[in-house]
Order: C-alpha cells, then sequence, then structure tokens
C-alpha cells in the first residue's frame, strides 16, 4: 500500500494546493500555541483571555446565539471544514479514482493519529460514522444468548439502552439498569452499584465514562478491573470523554471502546471511533459483513459499503488542532468556564447542581443545573426566546419516572450546559444573569 503521508505530499499538493493550505494555517495556530510552554500548569492557561481569544479565532460560529449545546456536536474549527471542503472538492473531479484511490487510502494516517492519542496499536482503532455505531458493533457483535445478563445504568444513553434492549427481545438476554445516587458524592457508591447487581449469569457491562446527562465522570477504570477479575466483557461508553479529558487506554484498561468525534475532539460530523483491543477482535461479529478473511483484523468493522473519504481524512486536522491546544488545557479552560458562572448561582439554595462541584476531578466540560420549583423546558425556552442562549433541557426517561422512589427520577432533572473553548467570557456572564434572575423568582415564565 501506499505511504499515506508521503502520497498526499506528492500528489495532492501539487494538484490542489489542500495539504499546503491546511498546514500554513496549522503553523499560525501553533505559533499562537507556543506562548506558554508545554510543561505550563493548564490551571495558568485557563484564565489568559488573550490566549484563549486566539483559540476562539480559530472557530467560524454564528454569535447572534449562546450556543451553549456543544455536548450533542460541537462546531469544527475552520482549518478543519477547509480542509473537510477541499476533500470534498477534489473527490467530485472523478470519484472512483480520486476518492478510492488517493484519498481512501489515507484512512490509515487518521488511524495512526488516533491511536497515538488513545495509547494503543493502530490495528486496534476502526474509523466509525459515530459513538452509537462504534457501541452497537459490540453490542450486536458479541455473542450472547438467552438468560446472559447484561448490566447497564438508568442514566446510559438512551440510544444504547435501546439497542440491549431490542437484544432482550430478538435473544432473550436479560438487561439490569442499576441505580446510583446523584450527586455522586462517593464514586465507590457507582462502583458497589455495578458490583451487587453481578450474578454467575452476568456476561456484559456496559457504563459511560462521562453521564450524558450531568457530565458526571465516573470510575470506569475500577468497573473494568471489576468486569476482568470476574471474567466478564466491559464496554465503555466514551462519547463524551475522548479529547474532552486527559487520558489513554492504560488509565481506563478497558478492552473496549466507543466514541463520537464530532464532539469534543471537533471533527466533522459523521465521525467516529472504536477501540477494540487485538486478542477481542476475532470474537466481535461486524454490524456489516466481513470476509472470514478479516476476522481479527480491525479494519472489518469499517465494511460500511460507499461513504465518504473527505469526511474521515479531515479528522487529521482535528486532530493536528487538539495536539496543538492540547487535552490538560482544554480540560482547564472548561472548568474555569463553568466555575465563572458557578461561582454566582451557587450561593442559592434553590439552586442543585448534579454533580459534586467541589470535586474536580468529577467533571470538566459538561454540566447540569436545576432550579428548584422550575420546568426545565419552560427555562430552555427563556434562556433562548429571551437570551439567544441554546442549552438542553434534562427530563426522567419514561423508564426512570417509573421507579418507586419518585426523589430519584427527579435526580437529573435540570437544564445540560455545555460551552466550549470558543465561547466568551462575556457569553458565560449572559448565562449567569439569566439564571440568578430565575433563582431570585423574578422570573414567572419558568414555574412548574
Amino acid at each position: 500500500m501506499l505511504l499515506r503521508r508521503k502520497f498526499l505530499k506528492d500528489t495532492l499538493l501539487a494538484g490542489t494546493g489542500l495539504v499546503l493550505l491546511s498546514s500554513e494555517r496549522l503553523a499560525k495556530f501553533a505559533e499562537a500555541m507556543s506562548r506558554y510552554p508545554a510543561n505550563t500548569p493548564p490551571e495558568r492557561v485557563a484564565s489568559d483571555e488573550d490566549f484563549w481569544a486566539t483559540v476562539q479565532q480559530a472557530f467560524a460560529v454564528d454569535r447572534s446565539i449562546i450556543n451553549f449545546n456543544n455536548g450533542g456536536v460541537c462546531p469544527s474549527p475552520k482549518i478543519v471544514m477547509e480542509a473537510l471542503k477541499n476533500y470534498l472538492d477534489y473527490s467530485n473531479l472523478a470519484p472512483s479514482y480520486t476518492m478510492w484511490r488517493h484519498l481512501q487510502p489515507n484512512i490509515e494516517t487518521v488511524r495512526e493519529d488516533l491511536a497515538r492519542h488513545f495509547g494503543c496499536s493502530p490495528e486496534e482503532i476502526a474509523i466509525t460514522r459515530n459513538a452509537s455505531e462504534a457501541l452497537e458493533t459490540l453490542q450486536f457483535g458479541l455473542s450472547l444468548k438467552a438468560g446472559d445478563e447484561v448490566i447497564t445504568t438508568v442514566q446510559d444513553y438512551p440510544r444504547m439502552i435501546t439497542t440491549w434492549e431490542q437484544r432482550v427481545r430478538r435473544d432473550g438476554i436479560v438487561l439490569k439498569k442499576v441505580r446510583y445516587p446523584v450527586p455522586l458524592m462517593n464514586p465507590k457508591d457507582f462502583v458497589n452499584a455495578i458490583e451487587e447487581a453481578i450474578t454467575p449469569r452476568t456476561r456484559v457491562i456496559h457504563v459511560s465514562h462521562v453521564v450524558v446527562y450531568t457530565g458526571q465522570i465516573l470510575p470506569v477504570h475500577e468497573i473494568c478491573r471489576l468486569g476482568k477479575a470476574r471474567g466478564i466483557e466491559v464496554i465503555v461508553d466514551g462519547a463524551h470523554s475522548f479529547a474532552h479529558l486527559p487520558f489513554r487506554q492504560a488509565d481506563l484498561q478497558c478492552d473496549y471502546f466507543g466514541t463520537s468525534l464530532h464532539k469534543w475532539l471537533y471533527a466533522p460530523i459523521g465521525t467516529g471511533m472504536l477501540y477494540v483491543k487485538k486478542e477481542k477482535i476475532k470474537s466481535v461479529w461486524p454490524l456489516f459483513a466481513a470476509p472470514e478473511s478479516m476476522q481479527e483484523d480491525i479494519r472489518k468493522f469499517e465494511e460500511i459499503g460507499t461513504h465518504p473519504a473527505a469526511i474521515h481524512n479531515a479528522i487529521a486536522e482535528a486532530i493536528g488542532f487538539h495536539e496543538n491546544l492540547g487535552v490538560a488545557r482544554k480540560a482547564a479552560r472548561l472548568r474555569y468556564q463553568h466555575k465563572r458562572w458557578i461561582e454566582r448561582l451557587k450561593k442559592y439554595e434553590n439552586v442543585k447542581f448534579r454533580t459534586n462541584i467541589q470535586d474536580d476531578s468529577q467533571w470538566c466540560g459538561l454540566m447540569n443545573v436545576h432550579i428548584e420549583g422550575t420546568d426545565p423546558n419552560k427555562v430552555q425556552s427563556y434562556l433562548f426566546e429571551k437570551h439567544r442562549i441554546y442549552t438542553v433541557a434534562i427530563l426522567p426517561t419514561p423508564d426512570i419516572a417509573q421507579a418507586p422512589a419518585k426523589a430519584f427520577s427527579d435526580d437529573f432533572r435540570g437544564i445540560r450546559v455545555t460551552p466550549n473553548v470558543y465561547t466568551r467570557p462575556a457569553e458565560i456572564d449572559r448565562f449567569a444573569d439569566a439564571m440568578e434572575k430565575i433563582a431570585r423568582g423574578e422570573v414567572k415564565a419558568v414555574k412548574l
């Protein structure tokens, strides 16, 4: 096979200027980032507004609204979008040649870069379209029979729970949805809740690294060790952790991990990653059929038919941006942003946070806050209609609402708030102003 980097340099550079354009812009960004040495404590960088103004300039976003739903999908930096557009244009010149012969092979460069960041072999990384595809590959690909038990939680992502429920209907497996305290003041309570649900029939444990509803960072490394000790497969949903928090595969000790790259890595929408430990690949069936010769090849999970090479090739630019910014700096900045509004709201007794805000190790860029006596849907509407602040209302799912203890069903009721590195301090303050008015009871339209 062709050497991917050399191929782009020798073939595409002469024909389109794509790599030259991207490299120049990336170099300028790297120059700006060099203001602080790599060993500078991230917390020192977090409050430097001149530094973060440079980062903000890397994005082209709609400033007529304040987007605090970056947890769903996040805008890509301009350099990523330019690469994507140029790759698409080049693909369209003669797709069966330019896309399949030139661009498609370069997925290997992306695979190597992702593996380097996750701390594993490239032969353990598959490029997917999102976290759901990565995780469903595992959920449908693991061999389970009637009576086998799967443990997950009531706060895991709804689509993943739906996937397990389909296996319940199709294969007769048993699905257990564990509850744990919110906010989680002691992470050991989560581990204990999972451990207490294990029986001799338990075959799989499926847990989130960062909870989609609350932003709670869960001790999945403890669950992975627990699973290994008992011969139980552990699937880690990392949709909200990869490129958000500083960690590597060895920190989690996981055998399976799925994530979206269009969230915290800022890659193009429709990109994801699946990690499967090398010796486990052969025992997982792909979602789309692959030949027997690929049984032990991670690429069998990419056999999805024709798809645009431009999207996954542009991941490389997102990785370059991420490397220059640094995940530790990003995490420190995200916590700094949240603390800016948390400090103003925590003095109100009716304001409830869904994570332990006193322990920075339990949360980062995603936060859930609730003001007692308000309807999250009404709060979401008020924030957007009156202040053009876009958030997400979090309400109990039907399954949780039917729980015997009503108090539990309200545990993560609130609004989810996810600013990002392009967010300006004035936008944080505008949000805090609006929420303080609600906390003081000045906004009647949001009440239950």
